[in-house]
């Protein structure tokens, strides 16, 4: 079963960035709480708002879409600039809520590393292969939950699943 929000997530992004211009433009919400409510979020999910409400994440994503990875590569280097995607990505380590893989289901048929941005920058990352670390603790990692959507059989969740012991 494919994941319907997961599929939507461009108009999530649409409808909750606009939500978050107009608070900020029409009815003053000062910025910093803005910054407060995407690091709140950070510290439960992870580094979310990037990718499911900012903006200017939204904005961006637009104008690099049409350029392949090297625009991908330029969309994850003007996120440096974000407060909200400092501490969001710091955070996806440590967040309750993560992408999980089930090894027991799990085929190792890779299209979630296709799915995903970070393996194709850095070689080192993959979401199923052992002993590789995994680009969804990732600084980087923005949640798209592309991989989640690409996997074929449901191994891979985004879930309640605080840090274990070892992890």
């Amino acid at each position: 079963m494919k994941h319907p929000v997961i599929a939507a997530r461009l108009g999530v992004q649409i409808v909750l960035g606009a939500i978050v211009f107009v608070a900020l433009g029409f009815f003053n919400i000062p910025i910093l709480w803005v910054l407060a409510v995407g690091i709140g979020i950070s510290v439960i999910a992870g580094k979310v708002f990037c990718r499911w409400a900012c903006p200017i994440g939204l904005l961006m994503e637009f104008i690099f879409s049409k350029g392949g990875d090297e625009a991908q590569s330029q969309y994850m280097y003007h996120k440096l600039g974000c407060p909200i995607a400092w501490a969001g990505g710091f955070l996806n380590r440590f967040s309750p809520f993560r992408i999980t893989r089930n090894a027991s289901s799990c085929i190792d048929c890779g299209l979630c590393d296709k799915a995903c941005y970070i393996p194709k920058f850095n070689a080192d990352t993959s979401i199923y292969k052992p002993g590789a670390s995994r680009p969804t603790d990732s600084y980087t990692c923005s949640r798209c939950l592309k991989c989640v959507q690409a996997c074929p059989n449901e191994s891979l969740s985004f879930r309640f699943a605080p840090l274990r012991r070892g992890d």
